[in-house]
């Protein structure tokens, strides 16, 4: 069996993805998810950061900052969205989102249809 990295914090996640599309039904906007995340998630113990800012060098200047939707325990992005389906654009913003993060976990959320569609994405350790 392969070694899932973070697996329970990607576990809660995605139960509380599904609590949330669940109680609320698909199709709203991202927002409203979002917000609803950061309720479950906190609820269930964890820790949760709502578009937390990191600023984004290149050649050592400042260029802008990247905004991601929620960092759960400090060690996984969880970016929920509303899409027919997820495409190679999300996950290279995922790809991006933990380069400039540091972090080594993203996990995509679609809560378009009655049933959570989710993708993980995964920073190679190096």
């Amino acid at each position: 069996m392969t070694n899932i990295i973070h697996r329970e914090t990607s576990e809660a996640i995605i139960g509380a993805a599904m609590q949330v599309l669940n109680e609320l039904k698909p199709g709203l906007d991202e927002k409203l998810y979002e917000n609803a995340l950061v309720i479950e998630l906190k609820k269930r113990g964890h820790r949760v950061e709502q578009q937390r800012a990191f600023p984004v060098y290149y050649e050592g200047q400042l260029i802008g900052t990247l905004i991601p939707d929620l960092i759960v325990d400090n060690a996984v992005i969880a970016d929920p969205k509303v899409v027919t389906a997820f495409n190679e654009n999300h996950i290279a913003q995922m790809i991006g989102y933990l380069a400039i993060t540091g972090l080594h976990l993203s996990i995509l959320l679609n809560f378009k249809c009655a049933k959570l569609e989710w993708k993980r994405v995964v920073r190679e350790q190096s």
